[in-house]
């Protein structure tokens, strides 16, 4: 029963939140005279000193007293002795831990947001260089439109930008402190609730006793928020991974984020890409934990709630890794811009600045335009090359309006140039980009 009961194995993590916490309940205890002010004095020393004894490492926690909050509350009484006791007076283990947990996901939503933070600057440095090497872009994994490096970067500092506004929308909605919610039906004392949230940094204590110690929302926004933050960071690593490889040879990734194989030596694995990769998988896996913990639990509280803290926990030391990883990543890859530009001269990836300029030039109707343009790519492709090397005669074969113009709309440099629209590829508009994200996040 003590194995199973326990938390103190992983609850530990909370004890600056627990000291902060009965700190801000003493005090608001002394003002209102339920204690009396020599008590509050005593129990605030006592607090110092075992915050001073956990973070010095000297501090004793044991299994058997089951928790941070009886560890916390034992040691207190070791220390000042009867005084101590009066400290949990008006409030419940639930609030209690509603509260700690809380302060606890709150501030791991501040770090969580420097983190994200970080990325978005490596990524916007490395797209501030490459605002105008060109390179394929795909749809299906197909080569589909020349686009520009810097373009794509920012493609990921946006979705980072969401992941930052889900940071805020968590934190906005953790404003409501527990405190003072006693067991789940609020306190015969006269408490001043008030107080002690705003002695915590909250904007209001919450405003029902049983949702306060019932609910853990605050940790599933947490979870929630990491879950498709980590999608985005996996869809960044799938791509370095492609194009860290020698069929792409994009990017190249350093020795200190790569490694060798055991047998063969000529091997540059970007393990760390892969890591971060796969550990989407274990962030939704702790977001699903705690869904399934709560389902279809009574109010007010249960014990599975004690299943809360572990997902979260181990989302937080799981995104500070990949997060710090990835952000090296970045800004530590050099880029290969010859053979990006290569790989955007195959395809016949200018086949649909071909159509614009055949609808813009000769007013022609889109969907016809799109048949004379395939037309015109089957053509170079029965002999073998691009869309610019057909003469001026076998682009009149298909159309007999076509004239020297459509020549200069065939180069990968003014397919990309054209893009012009706002967000579009363009160097011009990526650098536009470059300095309006740095407003935006920076």
């Amino acid at each position: 029963m003590q194995r199973i009961n326990a938390s103190i194995g992983f609850d530990r993590k909370l004890w600056r939140e627990d000291i902060q916490g009965s700190r801000a309940h003493a005090a608001m205890l002394a003002s209102q005279g339920i204690i009396s002010s020599s008590d509050e004095a005593e129990i605030a020393r006592g607090l110092t000193l075992i915050e001073t004894e956990i973070a010095e490492g000297r501090f004793e926690f044991k299994t058997e007293l089951e928790d941070i909050h009886m560890n916390v509350e034992a040691r207190l009484a070791e220390l000042i002795g009867p005084a101590a006791g009066r400290l949990h007076t008006a409030r419940s283990r639930n609030d209690q831990v509603a509260t700690d947990f809380k302060l606890w996901v709150r501030n791991a939503l501040g770090r969580l947001d420097s983190d994200i933070k970080a990325l978005q600057a490596a990524l916007i440095d490395q797209a501030e260089k490459h605002a105008s090497t060109i390179m394929p872009g795909f749809t299906h994994l197909q080569l589909a439109q020349p686009i520009t490096f810097g373009h794509h970067l920012l493609a990921y500092v946006e979705m980072l930008g969401r992941d930052r506004s889900r940071v805020t929308d968590a934190h906005r909605r953790a404003e409501d402190c527990p405190l003072g919610a006693a067991a789940l039906a609020g306190s015969p004392y006269p408490i001043d609730r008030r107080s002690t949230a705003s002695a915590l940094g909250f904007s209001r204590p919450s405003a029902n006793s049983i949702d306060a110690v019932s609910d853990r929302d605050f940790a599933l926004d947490y979870l929630a928020t990491a879950a498709i933050l980590t999608v985005h960071l996996s869809r960044l690593a799938e791509e370095l991974v492609l194009w860290s490889s020698d069929q792409f040879a994009f990017v190249r990734l350093s020795d200190g984020f790569t490694t060798g194989s055991s047998i063969m030596p000529q091997k540059r694995n970007p393990d760390a890409a892969e890591l971060v990769r796969a550990k989407t998988g274990r962030v939704i896996g702790d977001l699903n934990a705690l869904l399934i913990a709560l389902k279809g639990l009574p109010l007010a509280y249960s014990k599975d709630m004690q299943e809360d803290k572990e997902p979260v926990f181990d989302t937080e030391d799981t995104l500070a890794l990949a997060l710090a990883a990835m952000t090296c990543m970045v800004a530590d890859m050099k880029v290969n811009a010859d053979s990006m530009r290569r790989a955007a001269d195959r395809g016949y990836v200018t086949a649909t600045d071909l159509a614009d300029w055949l609808v813009r030039t000769l007013g022609l109707p889109f969907r016809e335009a799109h048949h004379v343009s395939g037309s015109l790519v089957k053509r170079a492709e029965a002999r073998g090359v691009q869309l610019y090397d057909l003469s001026l005669d076998e682009f009149r074969a298909v159309h007999t309006k076509i004239d020297e113009r459509v020549l200069a709309v065939l180069t990968v440099e003014a397919s990309v140039a054209s893009r012009t629209s706002e967000g579009g590829t363009s160097p011009d508009r990526v650098r536009e980009a470059v300095s309006a994200a740095k407003a935006r996040f920076l």
